[in-house]
């Protein structure tokens, strides 16, 4: 448990009272504001939240209407209002923020035009507004329905600061034995995340609204994973990310889960309903319909295949009905769900995490190579992932402009870090001792012929 911190929350949604309950129940002090003034009435008054129910707010959580008092003065400010009034809460409060201040943000979304991120957006306005060039800001974001975080049932988080120890701050801050807490450095993969897990969440709705099944909805998310990985990766975010808990996580409750409004809005658009009564009907914001502006941009700026995103953005501009984009998904040209090149980078970044740990290993093949077939090369492959290090013993037949060429063909492969010539056995001894060789690797026929040679013989 961390020491006791005075904590503001900008927002009186559901996510913001349900953390406000959270941070004091950890022993904080709390106030909360909400821009509007009958909401903070009703929740002062009453104690309950109308979407939270069976959850009661503590009476040591202070509720106002002055936007100065939940800010002057704090260690953290929580920012959870809707994505589209982040900069316009920002703004509002920049005057009352002092440089160097902490600032949370839980908002989920992607500005459009700018396609800035919300701790981009906040930071982006406050630097506008007076010397905030300090101010630290944490992405907070993972598989979290506040009904169920407002009723105590076990969760988990991801705190995300390029400052480590704001970050862990942060994490100390929410932790508890109902709320596990994560630190991530990368707060661009963790904010892409939050935004466009909502938009393929829409299609899970969708997909469930035209009464399709929990294959079609596994098969969303899968897919909608990959196109949100993909878009990550070119815009230079951590590939772990998105397989943690604000990716796939997030993604998955968000899916499938009774509480989410983004799946709950996707249903009523599978079932025909148009996006504004959709919207009108699930009765709070739906991120997911904000998010889809920016995510076609970001599309189009980093020239990345998002199908699932664009037949989304179809149905909720009117393109296609919901029949026609799952038509269209189900008959894309057909394609592999790896690309052999996306295989050569997880081999080499393989590699490059082996040597980064100090774990070396070094291989040997011999052979006389006369033609670099693909069978060949993928021999070769193989031999490298065995270790870290890969050596060509070639065999020198004599011709010296053949083995110059056979030499430079094989030198030239990525996966082929030294090749010498050998003429004997006692010449391919001295290359195993010279060269401090671990492991000999072989086709089955070759085994026999090695085996004085006193390393491991691996057959591939």
């Amino acid at each position: 448990m961390s020491k006791i911190k005075t904590i503001g929350v900008l927002g009186a949604g559901t996510w913001g009272i349900a953390l406000a309950r959270l941070l004091h129940r950890n022993g904080h002090e709390v106030t909360v504001w909400s821009a509007l003034p009958r909401e903070i009435d009703d929740l002062s008054a009453s104690r309950t939240h109308p979407n939270l129910p069976g959850m009661t707010i503590p009476e040591a959580i202070v509720f106002t209407k002055e936007l100065e008092d939940a800010c002057k003065d704090k260690d953290i400010i929580l920012m959870a209002v809707p994505s589209v009034f982040v900069r316009q809460t920002a703004r509002c409060a920049a005057a009352y923020i002092p440089d160097g201040q902490i600032i949370v943000d839980v908002a989920k979304g992607i500005e459009p035009d700018t396609l800035l991120t919300m701790t981009e957006v906040i930071r982006d306005e406050l630097v506008h507004h007076g010397p905030h060039e300090h101010v630290k800001l944490v992405a907070l974001s993972g598989p979290t329905h506040a009904e169920e975080v407002s009723l105590d049932m076990p969760t988990s988080i991801v705190s995300a600061c390029t400052d480590r120890e704001v970050a862990e701050t942060v994490q100390d801050v929410f932790m508890n034995s109902c709320m596990r807490t994560y630190t991530n450095a990368d707060v661009l993969g963790v904010e892409l995340c939050g935004a466009m897990k909502n938009i393929v969440a829409l299609a899970a709705g969708i997909s469930a609204g035209l009464g399709n099944g929990d294959n079609a909805k596994a098969a969303l998310i899968t897919r909608g994973m990959a196109e949100i990985t993909r878009l990550g990766l070119a815009m230079g975010c951590a590939e772990q990310t998105f397989n943690g808990l604000a990716g796939i996580g997030d993604l998955i409750v968000t899916a499938t889960s009774v509480h989410s409004r983004n799946n709950r809005c996707g249903y009523l658009l599978g079932q025909g309903m148009k996006p504004e009564e959709a919207i009108r009907s699930v009765g709070m914001v739906v991120e997911g319909i904000n998010a889809l502006p920016a995510a076609m941009q970001l599309a189009e700026r980093y020239q990345v295949e998002m199908p699932i995103v664009g037949c989304v953005n179809a149905i909720v501009t009117g393109q296609m009905t919901p029949t026609e984009a799952l038509i269209a998904l189900m008959t894309r040209d057909k394609t592999s769900e790896v690309k052999q090149s996306e295989m050569n980078v997880r081999f080499e970044s393989a590699l490059q995490r082996r040597r980064l740990h100090g774990e070396t290993r070094r291989v040997l093949v011999g052979g006389s190579f006369p033609m670099l077939t693909h069978e060949e090369i993928a021999f070769l492959k193989s031999a490298k992932a065995q270790g870290t290090w890969l050596a060509v013993a070639l065999v020198d037949d004599g011709d010296a402009a053949r083995m110059e060429e056979r030499t430079a063909s094989l030198a030239a492969l990525r996966c082929v870090d030294r090749v010498l010539p050998v003429t004997d056995m006692d010449a391919l001894k001295e290359a195993v001792a010279f060269l401090r060789i671990d492991v000999i690797a072989v086709r089955p026929c070759q085994a026999e012929q090695v085996q004085e040679l006193g390393v491991e013989i691996l057959t591939l």
